[in-house]
């Protein structure tokens, strides 16, 4: 009986390790596993890379991973962008379209690891995983909003008709009126976009702007008292960037927003263009961020616990500044100290 009983042991323990062994097959084919070498060329490739993108083993070990990306990625150089990243911060994580062998797209999720060995980066393991459906679920959220902005047109509208009557009564040289003005225009132009862009069809990708000037804007729709007269703009560089205008407003109208709410004095901001990208600062003197809330403080609805109750806010618009800087392919970095201050560096890729 013995021997009966340690067979049959034997052949449930084989029988629990089969099936542990298939989960996590099916697991890793959920993924593309993609070994580089130091330069970009693919050197490993796993069942889940063949089965979201086409290729064989055979086919792709030898080319370069930049036939991945969608030309206009190739032509900004993001390919060899993110190795960089990769090879100065260890990894790096970045959000948008790849192409299959087959020329269609999808929406990936992309984690690309420097490998290290005695000689330094040994190469790179690139992990991919197909996100279209949540991206897809995206632009449903955004359909939904630019219908918002149709029906938010009249109102606008209506608003700078009154406005403009109130200018004759009391003349231009009000300051809240003026404020009001800019903040109107502002509000139609952003309706009137989103409304353009649907009725087009545009991308928002595949929009070209100056980010200086977006920059420069979006101190107008900063709503805390007196803010405006505190914003100092110390350099602004042109600097054209592809993306999504209104998103880029809203992030660097947010990081502004906090700026003149967690401090009193001056908010410097900065445009600064090197080659290939652009660096948009935003530094104050206020109370600072707590360094064990650094990493978790662009979460949605972390305010941090420096934050007091009738600072307003909601902890919302660094988690929104964050998703958007992703969105462009860009890094955020904050850095900040206790009755110090604080500042933020958005970094974005130039076009051209």
């Amino acid at each position: 009986m013995l021997a009966d009983t340690t067979d049959i042991d034997r052949r449930g323990t084989m029988k629990v390790r089969a099936d542990a062994i298939e989960a996590w097959e099916q697991h890793v084919a959920l993924f593309a596993i993609v070994k580089l070498d130091p330069d970009g060329i693919v050197r490993g490739w796993n069942v889940g890379a063949e089965a979201l993108k086409g290729y064989s083993a055979d086919e792709i070990i030898g080319e370069h991973f930049s036939r991945f990306y969608r030309a206009v990625e190739r032509e900004n150089g993001l390919p060899g962008t993110l190795l960089e990243r990769a090879r100065a911060d260890g990894s790096v994580e970045d959000h948008g379209w790849r192409v299959r062998k087959d020329g269609s797209q999808f929406w990936a999720h992309v984690t690309i690891t420097a490998i290290h060995d005695d000689a330094g980066i040994g190469g790179f393991v690139k992990i991919v995983r197909d996100t279209t459906s949540e991206k897809q679920a995206q632009d449903e959220q955004t359909s939904l909003q630019r219908t918002f902005a149709h029906d938010l047109i009249s109102p606008v509208t209506a608003l700078r008709g009154y406005l403009d009557l109130l200018e004759d009564e009391i003349g231009s040289d009000h300051r809240y009126l003026r404020l009001a003005l800019e903040t109107s225009e502002h509000l139609a132009a952003m309706a009137g976009a989103l409304m353009a862009d649907a009725i087009r069809g545009v991308r928002d990708d595949e929009r070209t702007f100056d980010v200086s000037l977006v920059v420069r804007g979006s101190a107008s729709v900063v709503l805390r008292a007196g803010a405006e007269e505190r914003i100092r703009f110390d350099r602004l560089d042109t600097a054209v960037v592809r993306g999504d205008v209104l998103a880029l407003r809203r992030a660097f109208a947010n990081v502004l927003e906090n700026a003149a709410r967690y401090s009193d004095g001056d908010i410097h901001v900065e445009v600064v263009r090197s080659e290939g990208s652009v660096a948009i600062t935003v530094r104050d003197a206020g109370r600072g961020i707590h360094p064990d809330d650094i990493a978790t403080i662009t979460d949605p609805g972390e305010r941090g616990r420096l934050a007091e109750p009738e600072d307003g806010g909601t902890g919302l618009g660094l988690a929104s500044v964050a998703a958007a800087v992703a969105e462009h392919h860009g890094t955020l970095q904050i850095e900040s100290t206790i009755d110090v201050g604080t500042t933020i560096t958005v970094t974005l890729l130039v076009t051209g």
